[in-house]
């Protein structure tokens, strides 16, 4: 199934480990952690930067690859070590007057699943957990969480 997705979006809002990230956590044996992205995945945050869109990234984690990817495309929205990620969509919607024909959520998890409900443009990943699958009206990419789904969602807004 192909994303679908109307030329009034602005605002692309993702979730990171498990759409941005393959959802693993990598240890070397300093016992320092790090993660992996996809270089399509990272072109895609070019991609929406050099064709206007805003760019919010929401995570319950706090990692470095974020605050790299943040900086390199001043990326306008990040937060960190968040726990109710909803409260964080409402006051990026508020701030920004955006409608709701004008944002969507990338999310893979139980922490995402009160984001996707509010959010009428939601979309997840194959390998998400079932709860979030099974939320109504949600649109699921064919790649996989870290091997480009962020940028089939991308192409697909840049090319709507």
């Amino acid at each position: 199934m192909s994303i679908k997705l109307p030329k009034t979006i602005k605002f692309v809002i993702t979730d990171f480990d498990g759409i941005i990230t393959d959802n693993c956590v990598y240890v070397d044996s300093r016992g320092e952690m790090s993660r992996k992205l996809n270089f399509r995945d990272v072109m895609a945050f070019s991609l929406l930067k050099k064709n206007g869109y805003k760019i919010g990234i929401i995570s319950g984690e706090k990692n470095s690859a974020i605050d790299i990817l943040a900086k390199k495309f001043q990326i306008e929205e990040v937060h960190q070590d968040i726990r109710i990620k909803i409260d964080v969509i409402k006051s990026i919607v508020e701030k920004y007057g955006l409608s709701e024909d004008e944002f969507l959520y990338i999310g893979d998890d139980v922490n995402d699943y009160d984001s996707l409900i509010y959010t009428k443009y939601k979309i997840t990943v194959p390998d998400a957990v079932q709860k979030i699958k099974s939320i109504e009206g949600i649109q699921t990419t064919t790649a996989r969480s870290g091997e480009g789904a962020f940028r089939e969602i991308v192409d697909t807004l840049i090319s709507t």
